[in-house]
């Protein structure tokens, strides 16, 4: 923090010049990211989803108001709910002149359902049959079994978006690709490794001209060294990237707002970050209700939303907030309430014992060990801030910090008690979350030690095969009461998109996604 600061005290100096070269930048956005775009095969998961999203396009798109065509025109769906038959547009080329057709279309389809292991985290993987091309621009996706959440798994920025087959190797896309030439509305023109990537218009694109004619992604150390940039008009823009962090701290982005010459542009709620509990794990307290409750009530996500994200992030009550498909429903209100924590603890058989630092119940002490990821500052403040008010209750937290990818290993072997994690997020949401449930590789041991989990997999098995709005609806109401009433999700914050760019850029926008922005969108006024 006294860096930054600092700098900010120095930087005072070079405003104006920041100023007159940000407005130079009539028609470019350089925008700074913490970290390079890597591969930028579609098909593949290791590169960065706002870079990909500028670059490759889907059949079908994800607006608040529901799916719309995109490379599709339109769609049509057999009374069994297993053929999907989609009509293409016909004025649509890939960057490198190749014609974006049924056939294209088949070809990238089959090359990621030939790489099936990477892609069973998304379900329409599994239940896609056959690819059928009918004619030049109409083609036919074959399901086993129907699917409802097919389309909204059809729009997502990986994998099922578009590649030119001259850019596959030997046929296939699963041990990497040739070239990156998708139907976006920019192209991918030039990466230099841990320096920059740069994105030009598409001057052809069947959506019109892009008005920001140039793209440049420039790798800086979050923080100080980015502030610098922006004050020195070396970057003019920054927003919360794939990891979910943003380049530079609130401090900062209000300093540059109140300079007069950048705008601060937030999303709306994308995900709920959340602290998940091991209902299945029989030999601690977290496998009780109350004792899941009671920390519920012990959290006071106001002091948190407020000190600890300095109002970036919203309170969250819920799995889901009611922005998200299907969650606008009536649940339970269950606030921060240490009086009601300490009555449920009591009437559950947990008493306080003298000087003791945990209650106790049947010889046994209130003591739950809390993981959190190592690399997140704000996690690791959220859990000794969560720590100490427990504490106060009588129930012990031991705090843990492990690297990200050993937090995932313990979800997925049930090797926890309590973790934090985060739901997918919008545009995946509510069914990839709730599918996870299900799955052992995600939160199978945190839902199945609750009571009603066979009926709970019993309504997600309905729900994700359900052909009709109504029965879905309803069904999704009842999945979202249980876990609800189970206080297995405990959420604590919801999360956004921001957007630090100059003021005279227009057209700021965000899609239903918190990987992406709508850059061919944005003008400079």
């Amino acid at each position: 923090m006294l860096m930054v600061m600092t700098a900010l005290l120095a930087a005072c100096g070079a405003e104006n010049q920041g100023s007159e070269d940000t407005t130079k930048l009539q028609d470019e956005i350089i925008y700074a990211t913490a970290k390079d775009i890597h591969d930028m095969n579609p098909h593949l998961y290791t590169g960065s989803m706002p870079a990909q999203g500028m670059v490759y396009e889907s059949l079908v798109e994800n607006t608040k108001e529901g799916i719309k065509p995109l490379l599709a025109e339109s769609w049509d769906l057999s009374e069994d709910g297993k053929t999907y038959t989609f009509h293409l547009r016909k004025d649509v080329k890939f960057h490198d002149g190749e014609p974006f057709n049924a056939e294209a279309v088949r070809m990238n389809i089959e090359a990621v359902q030939h790489n099936a292991d990477k892609h069973a985290w998304i379900k329409l993987s599994t239940k896609i049959k056959s690819i059928k091309v009918v004619d030049e621009y109409t083609f036919q996706l074959n399901l086993s079994e129907p699917y409802y959440p097919a389309l909204v798994e059809l729009s997502m920025t990986r994998p099922y978006v578009f590649l030119s087959p001259n850019d596959f190797i030997q046929g296939e896309t699963k041990d990497g690709v040739q070239g990156h030439n998708g139907t976006g509305p920019y192209k991918f023109t030039e990466h230099k490794i841990d320096e920059y990537a740069t994105f030009t218009a598409n001057e052809e694109y069947w959506g019109g001209q892009p008005k920001i004619k140039k793209i440049t992604a420039k790798v800086l150390p979050a923080g100080e060294t980015t502030f610098l940039a922006m004050q020195k008009g070396e970057v003019n823009f920054v927003f919360t990237d794939d990891r979910g962090a943003d380049s530079i701290d609130v401090q900062a982005m209000n300093h540059l707002v109140d300079a007069g010459t950048f705008q601060l542009v937030r999303s709306e709620a994308m995900n709920t970050k959340m602290i998940v509990a091991n209902s299945s794990k029989v030999d601690s307290p977290v496998s009780e209700k109350a004792v899941r409750e009671a920390i519920w009530h012990a959290i006071d996500r106001e002091t948190i939303s407020k000190d600890i994200f300095e109002g970036t992030e919203s309170v969250a009550n819920r799995l889901f907030s009611s922005n998200v498909n299907y969650a606008d429903v009536q649940l339970k209100e269950r606030g921060y309430d240490l009086q009601a924590a300490e009555r449920i603890l009591e009437q559950a058989g947990w008493t306080k014992d003298g000087d003791g630092d945990a209650r106790m119940k049947d010889g046994k002490r209130l003591t739950i060990k809390l993981y959190y990821d190592s690399n997140s500052a704000s996690q690791k403040t959220q859990a000794e801030y969560i720590q100490n008010t427990v504490g106060g209750i009588g129930i012990k937290l031991d705090l843990i910090g492990e690297e990200s990818s050993s937090i995932a290993n313990r979800r997925s072997t049930g090797d926890y008690e309590l973790l934090f994690n985060q739901t997918w997020g919008l545009a995946y949401d509510p069914q990839s979350t709730i599918f996870a449930f299900t799955s052992e590789a995600s939160y199978l041991h945190t839902t199945k030690g609750i009571a009603e989990a066979d009926h709970l997999y019993d309504l997600i098995q309905q729900v994700m095969g359900s052909t009709d709005e109504e029965v879905r609806k309803s069904l999704y109401a009842e999945i979202l009461q249980i876990v609800h009433d189970e206080a297995v999700f405990i959420p604590i914050s919801n999360g956004s998109v921001t957007v630090l760019a100059p003021k005279s850029l227009q057209g700021i926008a965000f899609k239903q996604t918190q990987f992406e922005l709508p850059f061919e969108q944005m003008y400079f006024e």
